[in-house]
């Protein structure tokens, strides 16, 4: 057992990936794949295998990052990316868009943007975007441009009719997309990683820092800072707004977008006035649902006071989520709370709240919360997500398939009911 330690050790200084985070499971499954690929049975020897910079560490790396993304994840990102780029363009501000997606995975994300910019009158010639990540078979499934139907969620396609062909069973997206990104391999912790590259426009960093311990995090965050224009967005995941808040660092006030800019130097604030960072968190985040009809009393929110806001219940919710990416947990979480007890249980709300307790490090607290939304909307589609991606990162890998089926089944219905309706 000592020498699994000591193989996560490794990994984890070689790509950050804390396996308190990810469980003790996924590693072990990953180290005993190896291991029997190399028919090894000691892990003392297997551990030698491991040096820095080995062929064998990155092949364990490899099989460590299971990617888990799609086009459009966090759509509200991508639509404020392409928007604010546009007015930069317009006003003069930059000749030419400089943009930054890392990591990249399976290229889902870089896609996206340029797809977004393409629908928002950018033209090829006004914009480039890096996209980089630590594992090689990520890069080649990006770089071949072809994707299954895991790739394309929700019930928006119209995108995949303007820039995909048909495939057999599968989609390859449009040339014209594909030589805006340039996708490159790359470690985010290695010591010159970008040192030389010009800053960005335009920066996406989500869901990745919730997988390192607090000192890596501080060295992304300070690595981001470094690479991002003095009027450039950082754009996280929505559990990683608290770690980006800082004196030199403030929200750029996108609803539901995790979009942060660098303070002015008229509004820098002393270190004292900033909330303390979240601890780490597992999951990989999804946008917000929308807010749906309200549900039967909870008692449990009877019982708690909330500050009084004239509000209707979609509203407050909305205020909810403005906050919880402003990195103000706890009004967000006071908001839920007013909306439950004014109308109802909801479970949008029980969601939100399982996010805010996701960020603040509370793990049983948000897979509570999570499970009262799926109980209240049995599709919830993002709770369910949430769910499966916290049960996966506690060692639960047979509960988290379920979900993530379970939540496929949801997607899979609203599709179809979108089209039935159509």
């Amino acid at each position: 057992m000592k020498a699994l330690h000591d193989i996560a050790d490794r990994l984890k200084a070689a790509m950050g990936l804390d396996m308190s985070t990810v469980g003790s499971s996924l590693i072990e499954r990953v180290v005993r794949e190896r291991m029997a690929a190399l028919q090894i049975t000691d892990d003392r020897h297997y551990l030698a295998h491991l040096q820095p910079g080995s062929d064998e560490l990155q092949k364990l790396i490899e099989l460590a990052v299971v990617p888990e993304t799609w086009f459009f994840r966090d759509r509200e990102a991508m639509l404020a990316l392409a928007r604010m780029g546009r007015e930069k363009l317009v006003a003069g501000q930059s000749a030419r868009l400089r943009i930054l997606s890392l990591p990249c995975s399976t290229g889902e994300e870089p896609y996206s943007v340029a797809m977004a910019l393409f629908d928002a009158g950018v033209p090829a010639s006004a914009f480039q975007i890096d996209a980089i990540d630590i594992r090689t078979l990520s890069l080649d499934v990006a770089a071949t441009g072809v994707y299954g139907r895991n790739s394309f969620r929700g019930s928006d396609m119209g995108f995949r009719d303007r820039y995909f062909t048909v495939q057999g069973t599968q989609w390859r997206i449009d040339e014209e997309v594909k030589a805006q990104v340039r996708f490159a391999a790359g470690n985010i912790l290695s010591d010159d990683f970008l040192a030389d590259a010009l800053p960005y426009d335009f920066i996406l960093c989500r869901n990745v820092l919730i997988y390192f311990e607090r000192a890596l995090q501080m060295q992304v965050v300070a690595m981001l800072e470094r690479m991002i224009k003095d009027d450039g967005t950082i754009f996280v995941g929505p559990a990683e707004g608290g770690l980006m808040l800082s004196p030199r660092v403030a929200s750029a006030g996108i609803p539901l977008a995790f979009g942060f800019r660098k303070r002015r130097h008229d509004e820098v604030l002393p270190a004292a006035s900033i909330p303390a960072a979240p601890a780490p968190v597992s999951f990989a985040a999804a946008t917000p649902a929308t807010p749906k009809a309200p549900r039967a009393r909870s008692s449990r929110s009877a019982q708690v006071a909330a500050p009084v806001v004239d509000a209707g219940e979609q509203d407050l919710l909305a205020q909810a989520r403005l906050l919880a990416d402003q990195g103000e947990f706890s009004r967000a979480d006071a908001l839920c709370e007013q909306v439950m007890l004014a109308h109802g249980a909801n479970a949008d709300a029980f969601h939100l709240k399982g996010l805010i307790a996701d960020a603040s490090g509370d793990a049983s607290g948000a897979q509570r919360y999570y499970r009262k939304a799926v109980y209240l909307d049995p599709g919830h589609h993002e709770a369910l997500q949430h769910l499966a991606a916290l049960l996966q990162a506690q060692g639960d890998l047979s509960a988290a398939r379920l979900m993530r089926q379970r939540a496929e089944r949801a997607e899979q219905s609203t599709t179809q009911g979108a089209g039935s309706h159509g």
